[in-house]
């Protein structure tokens, strides 16, 4: 008997991929988004803090302050 040989490739239409090539290594890519975040928590905090301080109003209606025990 002849043996029928399967000399079709299979092409692989559709299911080639294709690469998005990156600015940022992506050995370095968790570095990188660290570094940014650390960044934003730093101007915010930066920001939170040179605000000025409000300055004391009033007490609220019923307030009964707190006996400071000296010894």
């Amino acid at each position: 008997m002849a043996s029928k040989q399967n000399n079709k490739k299979q092409s692989p239409i559709g299911k080639q991929k294709i690469e998005k090539k990156s600015s940022v290594n992506p050995k370095h890519k968790n570095t990188v988004w660290t570094a940014i975040v650390l960044a934003i928590l730093l101007v915010l905090f930066i920001i939170n803090n040179t605000r000025e301080i409000p300055e004391e109003g009033p007490y609220p209606p019923n307030h009964i302050p707190e006996k400071v025990q000296g010894n």
